[in-house]
């Protein structure tokens, strides 16, 4: 009678690592190239508004394909063929790139890696069902953590991979890395679910709602600021203050390695002492400083220390924020509001870099960087002000 719980349970564990191990390659897929992407596309044009709308079509259509992904893969009951449609997207992206010649080609290849990012939603979902219910926080963390790590070996890896072997190496490794997480998911069986067609009328009603909304709205303004500093305009920033390749990866990867602090810092006794709305408060003034201070910056040092304030701001504020958006939703409805915050913050990753570089060919990039700053403080404080304790109000049934 045992026997069968033992054979589900080493089941169990051997799908965990080959779904862990395959999101840290996924995540380097998508990571291997983005320190020096900015200088490396700036490369290809003199027209920085061009930069920023190439940058930003990461976020554009992530943020298109995340919510409807989410809502057709629960309507057919099946995750994996969307996740190996991913990867193979992941790669696709990577070695158009990598062989592109022209801006336009950048532009084609940054879409096609914004879609493969949609890969996420059903890669969460997929590795959640391995951990029972009360297991889900302590699942999350387990997957952000794979990811992490990947996104960190990455990153700490481009400047050396671009010395070594030029700016092409990064690309057709990112593809490699798609490829094995490819034929790793291959190994691994999926039950499929019972369809579940999707209510539109429930969805719709998400939108109305103060509580999902407004850190929604908060996350996609810290994703803005984000995406318009650290993978937008900092690195071309850097490399006029003397950066080589090499420094460029460090301060990608620093950032994600102090995001991770910001994490640990959030799931700790921070947010329990100052309460949800005084860390978001206190995260929006760290960032506007960090943005501000890191366009004043004159040596790369002092970029360096002001680059990682945003990085913990992020770290903190992006997981609170991810919670209280579905703090008081009813448990049915707890996966289409995650898929609509994810949608929607994804929206800040779009319009971060393809304004700021609108801003920057017409004002210069230390300009639009402290206009980014103001704009992400007064947003930030005004909206923060509006949010509402845990206590305030009771779980809402749909």
């Amino acid at each position: 009678m045992t026997e069968k719980p033992l054979q589900d349970e080493r089941q169990n564990k051997r799908l965990v690592w080959i779904y862990g191990v395959t999101v840290a390659l996924y995540w380097m897929s998508l990571y291997f190239y983005v320190p020096t992407l900015p200088t490396y596309t700036a490369s290809k044009t003199s027209d920085l508004a061009r930069v920023g709308m190439v940058l930003s079509m990461y976020g554009l259509w992530q943020a298109i394909i995340r919510l409807p992904l989410g809502i057709v893969s629960d309507w057919i009951g099946r995750r994996k063929p969307f996740i190996l449609a991913g990867f193979v997207l992941s790669a696709t992206a990577a070695l158009v790139m990598g062989t592109s010649g022209t801006i336009n080609g950048m532009l084609i290849g940054r879409a096609i890696s914004g879609l493969a990012a949609g890969t996420w939603v059903p890669l969460v979902v997929v590795f959640n069902r391995l951990f029972k219910p009360h297991e889900t926080v302590r699942a999350t963390a387990l997957l952000t953590l794979f990811g992490s790590v990947g996104r960190l070996f990455a990153t700490g890896s481009t400047g050396w991979l671009n010395n070594n072997g030029g700016y092409s190496l990064p690309f057709f490794l990112a593809a490699g890395s798609a490829g094995l997480a490819f034929v790793l998911v291959l190994t691994a069986r999926e039950e499929p679910r019972p369809p579940k067609a999707p209510s539109l009328r429930a969805l719709a009603g998400l939108f109305t709602r103060r509580d999902v909304m407004l850190p929604t709205i908060l996350a996609t303004v810290s994703q803005y600021a984000t995406w318009a500093a650290i993978f937008g305009f900092l690195p071309i920033l850097a490399e006029e203050l003397g950066a080589t390749d090499y420094t460029q990866s460090i301060m990608v990867s620093a950032n994600v390695a102090i995001v991770i602090v910001g994490n640990l810092m959030a799931t700790s006794l921070l947010v329990r002492r100052l309460g949800q709305k005084r860390t978001i408060h206190i995260t929006f003034i760290m960032l506007a400083v960090g943005v501000a201070t890191s366009a004043l910056s004159r040596s790369l040092v002092w970029l360096l220390v002001f680059q990682l304030l945003i990085g913990l701001s992020q770290g903190i504020s992006a997981p609170v924020l991810m919670g209280m958006s579905i703090q008081r939703v009813d448990e049915s409805q707890r996966t289409s509001a995650m898929g609509l915050h994810q949608s929607i913050y994804a929206f800040g990753m779009f319009f971060g870099p393809a304004i700021s570089g609108w801003l920057a060919e017409e004002m210069g990039i230390r300009p639009m960087l402290v206009a980014t700053a103001v704009v992400a403080m007064l947003v930030g404080v005004v909206l923060t002000t509006l949010l509402r304790n845990p206590a305030e109000e009771p779980v809402q049934q749909p």
